[in-house]
């Protein structure tokens, strides 16, 4: 461990008077370096911040920050912003990053990143091994929280500097934001300085941060202190009104203090009243006109020198400079030495021989000097030198921004190239302004389509009605390329079906459709065209749609990815109609034989996810939860960690709550929901998230806090524009239900089975609203209550799923009642035996133990309601088994321990059962092998369905799929 240094650091020229903020910077650094060795932690933030008008020390605190922190033995990181670099996405990150990266070679920076090297490569700046993903923001800002905590834990203890934080990038700045929030518990202090009135308006969430009592604001020098600085410059004997004047002149400004002193120094001053005129004279040259003056002094190829440097920020290679100023290697040393020795140039020089300004306001004040003309000039040589000396598009692309619009092509592909790197790097915004600068330049005819295109798909995360704007002009243009003009509808219609304008997109995809030069064209249209007719609230005629959809599919083998979207919506329209299970998963299985990509920029993931939740319907959910991972793997392959990845965990909650593993579901459905907070737009994610966790908490019993939860997002008030799963209205009127509105869920559920059923969307295991109607009207209208249930059997048969045929037997057998119900709820049971839905069985059985206890027979009773209660317990559903415990004690019979530990594993017997069955054995054979009851048997194979996931249709795959820890003894 480094010694903590016995006495402070000199104070001196810019940090007089800054006493107050060098002992918060001990303390913080003191504070850092125990809780690293072990101590006691107290402390409880992680970031301190310096503010302050131009010139009043920040720049120096910062640098002194950095001597201390070295001294205590901590690792430093640091940054700076740049005025004129501020478009350069990332640029401060990379200043954080890149020298830690750099000192490692290729083989261990690959297994320090792992398995975000791809996705972190054009965000870090460094080489992709191959085609690298383009990661969403969320995915960017995981990536980078990752990134800097693992070199936090590596380097620990650690200290962030960030100066001039006003001049850093947005994309630096927003990632800031949300890591600085979140970094108490590292081993890491974070320490930025910057002017408050230059912070951009539209960093919120930092200004936030920053407010409150964090900043210390640095304050202006007294008139002693300036005194203090320009006598020990010049010496003790220099005159208190000398020494006033001089602080008159400086305005406290501890930068212009010091230059002054400096000034007056090598001048030869004595600080008398006859030194007055010259003092005010060197004051006048620090900075502005007198800086200018200064500079200009000095001779042409030093003068140029400047100008170069300030046009390339700081800080910059002389070797650059010198290029593009056209001065060889004598006249740059020559210009250096004649600039450190006016003060314009620091003394210091980077690692890599770079150079920097004394201080950020002699750049700004040269920069504004140069005449606009000689600076579009120097800003135009430094985009073609920097280009041409393997700086990369990016870094030319800043400079082109400043350059007038000549209609270059060169110009044009040099900006799209940098679009293009910062969108693998997930920054739309500066890829936006690339994008928008090229299309001003302009482009030639034959590339403005795709170049519009490009800005679209830009823009879209951003300003999806610009992108509505771009996309039509790009269709608007003559001789588009057919796969680009499919490309441009498919984005287009998105954009669309974002804003609220889902009829358009139907209009736009139908329209083009008609006009495809090819087949395949053709169908990659009509599938878009099918989406959004599938997901309008206000489609005007879903049957004609249905069938136009069966007709087409019936034609197509599946060979092309254009067939196989055609054939996953035939798929999902057959399961949402209710047409029989085989036909739906016939095409479901169709759709996949060639494969489906959940990434595919131009198709989106609404089939695939589609084609996916027909297995959970169809009875087969683990073949649903393989697709959902594999799905879920793709996007976080593609560095996708916003909406697609909030779906997909939500997704994947829902099938576990199918599948009746609640606390399962209950766990992944609230991550999707963390994800989908943290990401701005998706309101589809949370409100599909938000009916999947209402659903799972009334299935535990949980209904206050369902309650809450939908109170919380004004779910009762939510009418979705689109058609989503599960219908939010009908998990609405189930929690209305659990309260006990029944009133007010009949009323409800009654809309949503008019609208449905003039779609022909007639499925309950979709959307089982004549269920809860059913539920409903029992005490209102009993004979109704049980017609609607009726109906929900027939309309469950016709799909053909046990779970759906067991559970709207269920709901038949409650709402009918005595001793008719018996034989309902036996048959629910058998039904829901061969059906991987673990809930919806030990509801079934205890339902009909109440009812058998209620008949007298209660040796059966208690048979089923220990049955529910196992089944219960195992599905995390509290309330339900506490109402097994109540039948049972009602009964007179106590409540026995359970019989079965929970397990996922097939036991060695089940196993058996599950192959003979897929061999085609009669249970009557099996029982006889086994030396088993036929009953047995079937209990076996209840398990074998509930445990893997599947019903007997789908035993055979998923036995051959299920890996040895599925085994047991």
């Amino acid at each position: 461990m480094a010694m903590e240094p016995r006495q402070p650091i000199m104070e001196q020229g810019t940090l007089i008077e800054r006493r107050r903020e060098l002992q918060v910077l001990d303390a913080a650094f003191r504070e850092l370096r125990r809780t690293t060795d072990g101590a006691p932690r107290t402390r409880h933030r992680g970031l301190l911040a310096f503010s302050g008008s131009a010139g009043l020390g920040k720049t120096a605190l910062i640098t002194e920050a950095r001597d201390r922190a070295a001294a205590y033995g901590l690792t430093v990181l640091s940054g700076r912003g740049g005025e004129t670099e501020q478009g350069s996405a990332f640029r401060v990150v990379r200043q954080l990053v890149q020298p830690s990266l750099a000192r490692m070679d290729g083989a261990e920076l690959r297994a320090f990143l792992g398995t975000w090297y791809d996705i972190m490569a054009a965000v870090l700046g460094l080489e992709a091994r191959g085609p690298a993903p383009a990661p969403d923001p969320t995915g960017v800002r995981e990536g980078l929280d990752w990134v800097m905590t693992r070199l936090t834990v590596k380097k620990a203890p650690a200290v962030l500097l960030l100066d001039d934080l006003h001049w850093a990038d947005a994309e630096s700045l927003s990632w800031l934001a949300s890591f600085a929030s979140r970094v108490d518990d590292l081993p890491l202090l974070i320490v930025v300085a910057y002017r408050p009135e230059e912070l951009p308006s539209e960093t919120g969430e930092l200004r936030t941060l920053l407010g409150g009592d964090r900043p210390h604001d640095l304050a202006h020098l007294t008139a002693d202190g300036v005194a203090q600085i320009v006598r020990n410059e010049i010496g003790e004997e220099a005159d208190d009104r000398f020494c006033k004047e001089c602080w008159s002149a400086t305005g406290g400004s501890p930068f212009e203090a010091v230059e002054l002193a400096i000034g007056l120094a090598e001048r030869k001053l004595r600080g008398t009243e006859h030194d007055l005129p010259t003092m005010r004279e060197l004051a006048a040259a620090i900075k502005g006109p007198g800086l200018i003056e200064r500079l200009e002094r000095l001779d042409t190829a030093t003068i140029r020198f400047a100008q170069t440097a300030a046009v390339l920020g700081s800080p910059f290679s002389p070797q650059l400079a010198a290029t593009i100023a056209v001065l060889g290697d004598e006249a740059v040393a020559e210009a250096t030495q004649a600039l450190r020795a006016a003060r314009i140039l620091a003394d210091r020089h980077g690692p890599e021989g770079e150079l920097e300004f004394l201080h950020p306001l002699i750049a700004t004040t040269i920069y504004r000097s140069i005449r606009t003309g000689f600076r579009v000039g120097l800003h135009n040589t430094a985009a073609q030198t920097v280009l041409a000396a393997g700086y990369g598009p990016t870094a030319a692309a800043r400079h082109l921004l400043e350059v007038p619009c000549e209609g270059s092509p060169e110009t044009v592909a040099c900006l799209r190239e940098a679009a293009r790197e910062y969108l693998r790097a997930g920054a739309t915004e500066a890829a936006g302004r690339l994008l928008t600068r090229a299309l001003q330049e302009p482009p030639l005819p034959e590339d403005r389509a795709a170049l519009l295109h490009e800005l679209g798909c830009a823009t879209f995360l951003i300003e999806p009605t610009a992108t509505v704007r771009h996309l039509r002009q790009a269709l608007e243009e003559p001789d588009v390329d057919p796969d680009l003009r499919a490309s441009i509808v498919y984005r287009l219609t998105t954009a669309l079906a974002h804003t609220d304008q889902l009829a358009e997109a139907v209009a736009v995809a139908a329209e083009e459709a008609k006009q495809a030069p090819n087949p395949r064209v053709k169908l990659r249209l009509q599938a878009d065209q099918f989406v959004w007719s599938m997901v309008r609230t206000d489609d005007p005629d879903s049957p004609a749609r249905s069938r136009t959809l069966a007709r087409l599919a019936e034609q197509l083998p599946g060979r092309s990815l254009e067939e196989r979207y055609i054939l996953g919506l035939r798929a999902w329209d057959a399961a949402k109609r209710g047409e029989p299970r085989q036909t739906a998963l016939a095409y479901a299985e169709k759709a996949l034989r060639g494969g489906m990509s959940w990434t595919d920029e131009n198709r989106g993931f609404e089939v695939p996810l589609s084609v996916a939740l027909v297995f959970m319907y169809g009875d087969q959910p683990r073949r649903a939860e393989e697709l959902f991972e594999k799905g879920i793997a793709e996007c976080a392959g593609k560095g996708w960690h916003g909406s697609h990845l909030a779906f997909g965990q939500t997704i994947a909650g829902y099938v576990r709550y199918r599948r009746g593993c609640l606390a399962e579901a209950e766990d992944l459905v609230r991550e999707g929901l963390r994800i989908a907070d943290k990401v701005e737009g998706v309101v589809a994610a949370q409100l599909f998230g938000v009916s999947i966790l209402i659903q799972t908490l009334l299935a535990r019993g949980r209904v206050t806090e369902a309650r809450a939860l939908a109170d919380e997002h004004h779910f009762g008030d939510m009418i979705p524009n689109a058609v989503i799963y599960p219908d939010p209205r009908t998990v609405y009127a189930e929690l209305l239900l659990a309260e006990g509105r029944h009133a007010e869920a009949a009323s409800l559920l009654s809309s949503v089975g008019d609208w449905l059923d003039k779609r022909a969307w007639r499925n309950p295991a979709w959307c089982p609203w004549q269920l809860h109607l059913a539920s409903a009207l029992v005490r209102s209208a009993p004979d109704e209550a049980v017609g609607q249930a009726r109906d929900a059997v027939k309309r469950a048969r016709d799909f053909g799923a046990a779970s759906t045929i067991g559970q709207a037997l269920h709901t038949l057998a409650e709402v009918t009642g005595g001793p008719a119900a018996l034989g309902l709820y036996a048959e629910a049971v058998d039904h829901l035996e061969q059906s991987p839905a673990a809930y919806e069985l030990a509801r079934a059985q205890i339902g009909h133990g109440a009812a058998l206890s209620r008949d007298g027979r209660l040796q059966e009773a208690a048979d089923r309601l220990y049955q529910g209660l196992e089944g219960a317990v195992h599905c995390g559903a509290e309330a339900l088994a506490a109402r097994a415990r109540a039948e049972l004690s009602a009964a007179g019979m106590r409540p026995l321990p359970l019989r079965y530990a929970q397990a996922d594993t097939l036991s060695t017997q089940e196993r058996r059962t599950a192959e003979l069955t897929v061999q085609g054995q009669s249970v009557e054979v099996i029982a006889k092998e086994l030396h088993l009851t036929e009953q047995g048997v079937r209990q076996l194979l209840s398990s074998v369905y509930r445990k893997i996931g599947t019903d007997a249709a789908g035993l055979a795959r998923s036995l051959e799929s299920l890996p040895h820890r599925h085994y047991g003894h």
